[in-house]
């Protein structure tokens, strides 16, 4: 459910500019949220993996 349904009089221009919005929201997001990962664990998972040998 992308919250859309809520939209069900709106004109399909409507809709469709609503599912673009949600799309673009969802992908700042997510890389926001793994460039903070990547950040908080980054170097210590690539000095094990350096280290492994």
């Amino acid at each position: 459910m992308t919250g859309t349904e809520l939209l069900a009089g709106a004109s399909p221009s409507v809709q469709a500019l609503a599912v673009i919005g949600i799309v673009l929201l969802e992908a700042i997001a997510l890389y926001v949220g793994y460039g903070a990962i990547e950040e908080a664990v980054g170097s210590t998972v690539l000095d094990r993996l350096a280290n492994r040998r």
